[in-house]
């Protein structure tokens, strides 16, 4: 009896254990093909995660999966996916917010003494496509330039003198209409500026106007440093960034909204002389110094402080403002040959243009540039 029971129990003591053995066999077998599907998924890399940022996109269900997915990647295959990323970004940005040319208010800065031989040519050109956009900011009275833009003529009654204290004086001026405009992008611009507006508005539509955006170029390869004058003879140092007027800057009606208690009506004249700077500068000192908000540099705005002879051909059509004058006591303009001679269009704005737009009237047809 006792040894029908012994049996018994090792037959089953050895039922079990081959159960058991079965069972992790299975167990093996399937944590293998799950090895082998993820290895598989990992080999589709960029697809996969493509595919899965298309799904995303496409709706807001699918945001944690996608997201948990994300965080399953190793740190090689993040960095390597990474450049390819970045680079279909910086190809074609996806625009913030959907702008045309009317939603900015381009100010362009000038003198009387200026108006024939700078305003004229820009009028012919750039402003020619943009009338309603632009507006220029002078200090005297001209009918045939009234005649030509009407109301778009502002006389701001400041000294015609290169100072800083009638450069400010513009400024306010310049930031006071654009408040009253309701549009979306305060851009200024110098009457030495020629301004792409197309490619400025593609440009401009990669940022929401609500937010804080403060973009252009600075022409010092460090911040400026001045002394802020706070009253009772006290003084503190205070350094900051700012974008040249020469090269044009552009402000976000979100932003320019803040600058109000240091630029509206006579506030900006009284802010400018707190750091005894130009206007531009004033500027950079209100929205960095102050606001606390950062410039966002663009290399697509340029001014004759810069060697513009690095601008090629093939790149005239991707930047935002050019320039001409002198650099290093020399020339400095596009180089470009184009459909005028250098002594018919010394600031190359002719030639620029007709590249830009070859249906323009006065544009010479069929140029081989």
């Amino acid at each position: 009896m006792l040894k029908n029971n012994g049996k018994k129990t090792a037959i089953s003591v050895v039922s079990t254990a081959c159960l058991c053995l079965l069972l992790l066999v299975v167990a093996v077998q399937h944590l293998r093909v799950q090895v082998a599907q993820e290895t598989d998924a990992g080999d589709t890399g960029t697809r996969s995660l493509l595919q899965d940022a298309a799904q995303e996109e496409e709706g807001a269900q699918n945001k944690k999966g996608f997201s948990a997915y994300i965080t399953k990647l190793t740190r090689g295959r993040r960095e390597v996916e990474k450049p390819a990323s970045s680079s279909a970004s910086a190809a074609d940005p996806t625009p913030a917010e959907d702008i045309t040319a009317n939603d900015i208010f381009i100010a362009v800065k000038t003198t009387k003494k200026f108006h024939q031989s700078r305003l004229n040519l820009l009028l012919d050109t750039w402003i020619s496509r943009n009338m309603q956009q632009t507006y220029v900011f002078t200090d005297g009275e001209d009918e045939e330039l009234k005649k030509k833009i009407g109301n778009h003529a502002i006389n701001t009654n400041c000294s015609a003198a290169h100072s800083r204290q009638a450069l400010s004086c513009k400024m306010a001026v310049e930031y006071d209409k654009f408040i009253e405009s309701g549009k979306k992008w305060f851009c200024h611009v110098d009457d030495d500026n020629y301004v792409n507006v197309r490619t400025l508005v593609k440009h401009l539509s990669q940022y929401p106007h609500t937010q804080d955006m403060y973009i252009g170029k600075p022409s010092l390869d460090r911040p400026i440093e001045a002394t802020e004058r706070l009253g009772d003879n006290k003084m503190k140092p205070v350094n900051f960034w700012f974008a040249t007027g020469g090269a044009g800057f552009c402000v976000s009606r979100g932003l320019a909204l803040k600058m109000s208690p240091w630029a509206s009506g006579g506030h900006f004249m009284n802010t400018a002389e707190k750091i005894r700077l130009p206007d531009d500068c004033t500027i950079g000192y209100i929205i960095e110094s102050i606001l606390g908000v950062p410039l966002t540099r663009s290399s697509l705005f340029h001014s004759h402080l810069e060697n513009l002879q690095q601008v090629s051909r093939s790149e005239i059509h991707k930047q935002i403002t050019l320039s001409y004058g002198m650099f290093e006591n020399k020339s400095n303009i596009i180089n470009l040959k184009g459909a005028f001679p250098v002594e018919e269009d010394p600031s190359r704005f002719k030639s620029v243009h007709c590249l830009l737009y070859p249906d323009t009237p006065w544009c010479v047809p069929q140029v081989a540039f």
